[in-house]
């Protein structure tokens, strides 16, 4: 065989073998339910009226976005029962939340917790999001395939 015709044979074998592996690859990753394009998405719930749990809960958001890169994950974090302290206009985290909220991160403040604990949305932080309960705002996610953590 002559040289050309040998480079031409490995170059046809090289590209059948990446084609064969590229096709496993991928595969492999869709049977798994990986994809190297897949936006991960993440509710934080947050029902603790402590200032700490509140910080962890952030510190959650902030290091995912770190770690998986801020365009390649959705993050909600959902406030209710006491944890909607964390929400307030006079709340100890509201440099944090802002920033979370600059940095993409959904904060949603539960309103049937509002309700009762006589809140209006003036009372409450700016540029939040607000859902009509905030358990089954976590339900609702956790059904749509959502990771959920509780700092």
């Amino acid at each position: 065989m002559n040289p050309s015709a040998m480079h031409r044979r490995t170059l046809l074998q090289t590209s059948l073998a990446f084609t064969a592996a590229t096709f496993f690859i991928a595969a492999h990753a869709q049977s798994t339910g990986i994809a190297a394009t897949k936006r991960q998405k993440l509710v934080i719930q947050v029902s603790d009226a402590d200032p700490a749990k509140w910080s962890l809960a952030l510190n959650n958001a902030q290091n995912v976005q770190e770690e998986l890169g801020a365009a390649n994950v959705e993050i909600e974090l959902v406030a209710y029962g006491p944890g909607i302290g964390m929400l307030k206009i006079d709340s100890a985290a509201n440099s944090r939340v802002a920033e979370a909220l600059k940095a993409g991160v959904k904060i949603v403040a539960c309103e049937n917790t509002m309700r009762k604990q006589k809140l209006s949305k003036e009372d409450m932080l700016a540029n939040i999001s607000y859902a009509p309960a905030g358990v089954t705002e976590i339900m609702r996610l956790q059904q749509a395939g959502w990771s959920y953590i509780r700092p």
